[in-house]
């Protein structure tokens, strides 16, 4: 993997005297809570990971389906920071490189009025499919008993029987409760409103619940696409010859070909995602409307008519930040609690990574 110039500088360098073991609950298993938690494993700490979905990546996620995967959330990311390159030389094979031949489309009638040129810097893919990178990562967690999934932390309160440490409050599926004590420290690692909810549902941590409710979030919906009939030997491909497309289109940001990300799979597939203003007006309509208008705006832009064998959306309610909160992570270090998400610096993935790094950092 080629180095870039650009790096973030790196954090103060924690004590040399070995930090006293603790147990630290992390809520989230997208880049940033797997990140942190590895990292304080790796100082000789207890983590135990809690997620309410049923696998981990968060926005990092693959829709697998009869047709091939779908990377409906994050769709590439890039590498500016020595220390994810570090990381990301740990999993040989996982990340290849994408060209993507990406365009610009600035009218409604997806006519594009800006050639493909060079990216400015290298855009890479997790293989087969993006939630593969976090999946390779969360192993050694997964392995050890240390990440619960479908378990959603719906309240942060001190333990009853230790009050200098901290229980959780959890639900399963099939509203299965339970709570789950003898935390010294507890990780926000999912996204900044979700973790300003649970903060003022809990009364605790108040000097981070300012900070995160300045961060902004916009919303996306994202359109997933299949087109079987263009695998045929007489046709490769349907529509245009470019890859991927930034569009001012009114209703779509972005689309992207999956079939021409490397290991992704030979059948056609596209991914489009919505702006942020259009999503936010139609944030909460019916699944199948925002479908309809979604695929009519991916007509125009592709001038693709054939009829898809296969179309679902997905809608995403935090999905780029809008307004960062400014630095890597908030860290309490009265009550023992601190956040972290790609929130806290900007909305790349390895803003994620550096995010949750730094927080285990401040912990260690």
């Amino acid at each position: 993997m080629t180095k870039t110039t650009r790096k973030r500088t790196s954090p103060p360098q924690a004590s040399a005297q070995p930090a006293a073991p603790r147990h630290i609950a992390v809520i989230g298993a997208g880049i940033a809570g797997i990140a942190c938690a590895r990292t304080l494993v790796q100082a000789g700490h207890k983590v135990t990971v809690f997620e309410k979905s049923r696998g981990t990546g968060g926005r990092m996620s693959t829709r697998n389906t009869e047709f091939g995967g779908f990377d409906h959330g994050a769709q590439y990311f890039t590498v500016r920071d020595a220390r994810f390159e570090m990381a990301l030389a740990t999993v040989p094979g996982r990340v290849r490189p994408w060209s993507a031949n990406t365009v610009r489309i600035l009218d409604e009638l997806g006519r594009v009025v800006a050639a493909a040129l060079p990216p400015k810097e290298p855009h890479w893919v997790a293989t087969p499919g993006m939630n593969a990178l976090v999946r390779q990562w969360a192993e050694p967690l997964v392995s050890a008993g240390q990440l619960m999934l479908q378990t959603q932390v719906v309240r942060i309160e001190k333990d009853k029987l230790h009050p200098e440490r901290w229980q959780l409050q959890t639900e399963g599926p099939g509203a299965d409760s339970r709570v789950h004590s003898g935390f010294d420290d507890v990780v926000l690692a999912i996204p900044s409103v979700q973790a300003h909810a649970l903060l003022l549902s809990s009364q605790q941590a108040k000097p981070l619940i300012a900070p995160i409710a300045s961060v902004s979030v916009a919303p996306c919906w994202t359109l997933m696409l299949a087109f079987p009939q263009a695998n045929q030997p007489t046709l490769s491909h349907l529509g245009p010859h470019w890859n991927a497309a930034r569009s001012t289109h009114h209703r779509i940001a972005w689309l992207a070909r999956e079939s021409s990300k490397p290991g992704h799979g030979p059948i056609e597939r596209w991914t489009v995602q919505a702006s942020p203003d259009w999503s936010v007006r139609h944030l909460e309509d019916d699944a199948e409307r925002v479908k309809a208008k979604l695929l009519r705006a991916f007509t125009e832009v592709t001038g693709i008519r054939a009829e898809p064998p296969h179309a679902a959306v997905h809608r995403w309610r935090y999905a780029q930040t809008t307004k960062p909160l400014g630095k890597s992570h908030l860290w309490d270090a009265q009550s023992h609690i601190g956040a972290c998400g790609d929130w806290c610096i900007g909305h790349r993935v390895e803003d994620g990574f550096i995010s949750g790094l730094e927080m285990a950092l401040a912990i260690c």
